[in-house]
């Protein structure tokens, strides 16, 4: 069996999705890896690690595609690329599903084998698939020291022979994965933090990192869905929420937005209204910006600078840190494959809750009960 990997061309991607470590292991377990030339360079993986690990290093991206019984990319290959892949292959990526119909009707229609990386389901059994974690968790963190970088003050309380400076006072908007990575840096980085969730069941876990949770009345409405996400909220409840948040922005130098819905545009959060209620030279880092943003006044991709205040909307923020981002996701990646390959045959086995969930396409059929 031959597991290819392209090189990545998706602007602002620089992971890949197998590292020489993991690209070891499977050759171990006897399948064939061939790698696109220079396909680790942006994260630091050279071609000659890729050979030292036994993998054969393919200059045309053609040959791969064209022969790989299983392809591992972290962006989804074009469609021209998609119709090189031979009847049966297997493609293994983030493909957001739910917001591309389309491709998944190619998929069908050229009867690939198509597994999500985002679709891996959030249960116990799957933790060390679960490829949005491992990302968010990046970006959690990356997105602290962006905060940092851009505000124009001391995060830490500092005492001078000028005087003290108080520390600066941060507002993460999500508690998630990211938000709780972003909670955790700036707590270290040694800012005030405060946190926002419409999940209660997070309160505890927020507090755990050291930061206060601001809590919101919302009744005995279920914030939550099956797979541990934030449910979106009706119209009133989503007005208490935008009046908690906009006095807690008042008196926030830093705020860092991670809400995001599957499969829907990402929640407003932070009106225009609010950023003119902050203080002159604010920072807010707006990590759904690509999904619309958290912020009205967010441009995905930009830094841009409204009322005084000064909004990032970065994207692609795990390439930021590519070289470990590619190490997680490989490893993430190793996993998923150990589950669905077995003594060198892949074995598509939806009794197993992991493979139903995260196989979107199959033998021409959609097999994902989130798409059905």
């Amino acid at each position: 069996m031959i597991v290819g990997v392209l090189k990545e061309t998706a602007e602002h991607e620089r992971r890949v999705a197998l590292t020489p470590e993991i690209t070891d292991q499977l050759i171990k377990q006897g399948l064939d890896v061939w790698v696109e030339k220079d396909a680790g360079l942006t994260s630091n993986f050279l071609d000659q690690q890729y050979t030292g690990s036994g993998a054969r290093i393919v200059s045309g991206r053609d040959e791969i595609l064209s022969q790989a019984d299983v392809l591992l990319t972290i962006q989804t290959p074009s469609e021209k690329e998609l119709k090189k892949l031979k009847k049966g292959a297997i493609l293994i990526c983030f493909l957001w599903a739910l917001q591309h119909p389309d491709l998944v009707e190619t998929l069908k229609e050229l009867e690939i084998s198509s597994l999500g990386m985002d679709a891996i389901p959030r249960i116990s059994r799957a933790q060390n698939m679960d490829a949005l974690s491992s990302m968010s968790s990046i970006a959690g963190y990356k997105s602290a020291l962006i905060a940092a970088n851009e505000l124009d003050k001391y995060l830490p309380m500092m005492m001078t022979a000028a005087g003290t400076i108080a520390p600066s006072k941060a507002l993460v908007l999500g508690a998630g994965v990211a938000g709780l990575q972003a909670i955790a840096t700036c707590k270290r980085l040694g800012s005030v933090v405060e946190a926002f969730d419409i999940r209660p069941e997070v309160k505890e876990q927020v507090e755990s990192l050291g930061a206060k949770f601001v809590e919101v009345e919302l009744g005995d409405e279920d914030t939550q869905t099956e797979g541990g996400y934030a449910k979106e909220l009706d119209k009133s409840k989503q007005d208490l929420q935008r009046e908690a948040i906009h006095n807690h922005a008042k008196k926030s130098d830093i705020i860092i937005t991670t809400a995001l819905i599957p499969g829907r545009p990402a929640p407003l959060l932070i009106t225009e209204q609010m950023v003119k209620d902050m203080e002159p030279g604010s920072v807010i880092v707006d990590l759904a910006a690509e999904n619309g943003g958290n912020c009205e006044l967010t441009e995905a991709g930009k830094t841009v600078v409204k009322h005084d205040v000064k909004i990032v909307g970065p994207v692609n923020l795990p390439s930021k840190l590519s070289h470990h981002a590619s190490k997680l996701y490989s490893k993430n990646m190793y996993a998923l494959l150990n589950l669905l390959i077995k003594e060198g045959e892949a074995t598509f086995d939806f009794e197993d809750e992991i493979l139903l969930k995260t196989t979107i396409t199959h033998q021409g059929k959609t097999i994902s009960p989130m798409l059905k």
